[in-house]
């Protein structure tokens, strides 16, 4: 079966064309219209993706993707930002709660399908790892996306949390800084400080992992890797 997209926008002319598209692509369509029902439709209909829109009604798009994000049984969905918004910051404050691509209006629904299918393709490529990973002092439980050191519990950020699991399921394998932003931020390569993205959230990482940092390699102007022992 064809994987379920939920749409969150305002506008009900952009709902229809996408839900239009989307279908004659094969995706199932659920949509929402303000930020309230966004988050019911996401806990009670468990979509593949959603695309949500940042100017809501009530609660903004940036609140709703938090919400989300917090949620065990959402935390995983992807999540595309749609805007009218074009400011760096705005993008980049989306993508640091956890959202895993960014388009701004005006858009093509060709364009906003392509970046759907990568997203999607994304995330099956990362492939199934045990229910919980332990790892010397440290322990990763991924159903539950929880991680603690040395038995006392660590919070990550959802991005945290799908980078560690990514550099993990690398299985000691260098990952570039691109294909860290390819992979888990899924957005265009063209600013400098995207680049920069990855490296606060591996320095932040470290941190909150205290002892088990040293299980995060840096390989000298390319990227990381995960030292499994």
């Amino acid at each position: 079966m064809k994987e379920k997209i939920l749409i969150v926008d305002d506008e009900r002319d952009i709902i229809k064309m996408l839900d239009y598209n989307l279908k004659k692509e094969g995706f199932r369509v659920i949509s929402a219209y303000d930020g309230e029902d966004a988050i019911d439709s996401a806990l009670k209909e468990r979509p593949d993706l959603i695309v949500l829109d940042l100017m809501l009604p009530g609660l903004d798009g940036l609140e709703v993707c938090k919400t989300i994000k917090k949620e065990n049984k959402t935390a995983n969905i992807p999540i595309i930002m749609l805007t009218a918004k074009a400011q760096e910051a705005d993008k980049i404050v989306g993508l640091e709660l956890g959202a895993d691509d960014y388009i701004t209006k005006p858009f093509s629904p060709r364009e906003l399908i392509a970046r759907i299918k990568a997203v999607l393709r994304r995330v099956k490529e990362k492939g199934d790892l045990p229910e919980i990973l332990k790892i010397g002092m440290l322990s990763i439980d991924f159903s539950k996306i929880q991680v603690s050191v040395g038995g006392k519990p660590v919070e990550l950020t959802s991005k945290e949390f799908e980078l560690l699991k990514t550099l993990i399921k690398a299985k000691g394998r260098v990952l570039s800084r691109d294909y860290l932003l390819d992979t888990i931020w899924g957005f265009d390569h063209a600013i400098e400080i995207q680049t920069r993205t990855v490296d606060v959230h591996i320095r932040t990482l470290r941190k909150k992992l205290k002892r088990a940092a040293e299980y995060i390699v840096t390989v000298k102007n390319y990227g990381y890797r995960f030292e499994l022992e």
